[in-house]
């Protein structure tokens, strides 16, 4: 390795110190981008960081082990921010760290507005009782709280978090009485996420009225809700298992994600439940203009199409559909599109993502006496792929004339593939010509990196 010259060495020290000349403000703005622990270590650097870290309004700590509480307090006894904005708790479960409590009391000492806690134990069966004052906040407007499966919230106090705006809760057990008292202490509640919550059987959010956002992921390990009662929000991200869940009332929706959750591990398709439960759902999302499906529910909706269920009419202007391109998803796509008829964006990404196995789904369809051959054919004799490593060129351009000839009102379509599984080159894709009134801007593309928003905010 060569020597570093004067002239090399003199360089390196003008930009420490222009780093080091650097206001305060600015500095503890590139340090809360830093684990706390890294912050501190920047006090190496020149007596002149020797304190910055002490002002950062982000703490951000990991504690695993006992031994390490002895310098997280001392961190914090040498913490003099008077505000914090962000306090991040990663630790192993709390009866193992006695200091915990503490730590909590430091951070809503220092009116913090983003607290994060992220408990992990290997224990199960475990009742998490976090301190009243925890419950008690002016300052708090974003809360994530991470437990280990099979650990109880139970509040056992009044819920008081006055500034609440966004709540996160994420594998816990959580029984309706404690959710209504957390949901009574957030009267400003807008953003309301649930990722694998237990034992939550209605989500009864009428009296949430500045709620807008609802994001919730369950699986068949952990149910969660199965009636929903949300007449306010406007936005609904659900992640469903193969269980019943009731949209009671989302009146107010304007925006919706769904998909269904499958387990390898649960091979038994329950398609005369699901069918029928997603329908009713498609019922409750009638009214929305921006909708967005997974490749299973598509799935199950082609199984409805195939036996000549009727589809509710849907009043969708944009739809996004995460989706393997295939035989399996045609006719319920072909559905869709034609009981949408005011849609004007289409965005299909084309990508293998938790489907359902075809064969299962064939399977299905032989204990109905079905011939699965026929029922995935085309209305029009197309024969489709049977898996999105057998897509070819001329599929894509029959998937493109499928779009155009069920729309009416349709501006723009964009097809998203995966190019892992992209056996020909995009540009040998034929697009379907025309009429001349057609004006349908197509885009076909492996790019995975555009947003949704992106892609339809493109002229």
């Amino acid at each position: 390795m060569s020597q570093i010259t004067m002239a090399e060495d003199r360089q390196i020290k003008r930009a420490v110190d222009r780093i080091s000349n650097l206001p305060d403000v600015i500095l503890h703005h590139i340090l809360c981008f830093a684990s706390t622990k890294l912050a501190i270590s920047t006090s190496l650097l020149s007596r002149r960081w020797r304190h910055v870290w002490c002002d950062i309004p982000s703490i951000s700590l990991d504690v695993y082990y006992l031994k390490t509480a002895a310098s997280v307090n001392q961190t914090l006894t040498r913490y003099t921010a008077p505000k914090t904005t962000k306090f991040h708790l990663k630790s192993t479960r709390r009866e193992n760290i006695p200091h915990i409590d503490r730590w909590i009391k430091c951070a809503m000492s220092h009116n913090v507005e983003n607290l994060t806690l992220d408990f992990w134990s290997p224990c199960s069966n475990r009742r998490t009782r976090l301190p009243d004052f925890f419950y008690n906040s002016s300052s708090v407007k974003k809360l994530s709280l991470s437990l280990s499966y099979s650990h109880t919230i139970v509040p056992e106090c009044t819920v008081s978090w006055t500034s609440l705006q966004k709540l996160s809760l994420s594998s816990c057990t959580l029984f309706d009485e404690s959710m209504a008292n957390i949901l009574s202490g957030c009267p400003f509640l807008e953003n309301l996420t649930l990722y694998h919550c237990d034992e939550l059987k209605i989500l009864d959010l009428r009296k949430s009225k500045r709620l807008r956002t609802l994001q919730i992921e369950r699986n068949v390990w952990v149910p969660g809700p199965t009636q929903i009662m949300a007449p306010h929000i406007h936005c609904l991200r659900l992640l469903n298992s193969q269980l019943s869940c009731n949209f009671v009332d989302v009146a107010s929706l304007t925006e919706a994600e769904l998909d269904i959750c499958y387990i390898p591990m649960f091979p038994n398709l329950k398609a005369d439940f699901l069918q029928a439960m997603v329908l009713k759902m498609l019922e409750k999302l009638q009214n929305a203009e921006k909708l967005t499906f997974g490749g299973n529910v598509i799935q199950i909706l082609s199984l409805a199409e195939i036996r000549g269920v009727s589809f509710p009419m849907l009043k969708v202007k944009a739809l996004t559909l995460h989706t393997e391109i295939s035989q399996y998803v045609i006719p319920g796509m072909e559905r869709l599109l034609q009981n949408s008829p005011d849609l004007e964006k289409l965005i299909v990404r084309g990508r293998v993502e938790n489907s359902m196995p075809g064969e299962h789904l064939d399977q299905y369809l032989k204990l109905l006496s079905l011939s699965p051959d026929q029922c995935w054919r085309s209305k029009d004799g197309a024969s489709w792929n049977k898996h999105l490593g057998d897509l070819t060129s001329a599929h894509m351009a029959s998937l493109v004339k499928l779009m155009l000839k069920n729309t009416k009102k349709l501006d723009k379509i964009v097809v998203l593939l995966d190019e892992h599984f992209l056996e020909f080159e995009i540009e040998d894709v034929v697009v379907p010509k025309l009429s001349h009134d057609n004006n349908v801007t197509i885009v076909l593309s492996s790019n995975k990196l555009m947003t949704s928003d992106e892609l339809f905010d493109e002229s």
